[in-house]
């Protein structure tokens, strides 16, 4: 995470000044932060902040809003697969 953020680094999307393909690729992952930090017993945004700034950024975007699933509910798919595979 920390190398996106460099990557990132002071732009608002990864190509530059418009969301592009990089974007639409990474923000997929987003739904997915909620679920890092529980297990990983960390904040991505005290960590990264930057890339939390940019994945709010996208997440504004009604085509992106629209699309992602809740973090919740991913983060219960989680909870559910360790479970099935007895990591609980």
């Amino acid at each position: 995470m920390k190398t996106l953020e460099e990557q990132l680094g002071e732009k608002p999307y990864f190509g530059g000044e418009t969301f592009g393909f990089v974007d639409i690729c990474l923000i997929t992952y987003y739904c997915w932060f909620y679920s890092y930090e529980k297990f990983g017993k960390f904040s991505l945004e005290a960590e990264c902040p930057k890339l939390i700034e940019w994945a709010k950024r996208c997440a504004q975007k009604e085509s992106v809003f629209k699309t992602l699933p809740d973090e919740k509910k991913v983060f219960g798919f989680c909870i559910e697969m360790r479970k099935m595979f007895g990591l609980d």
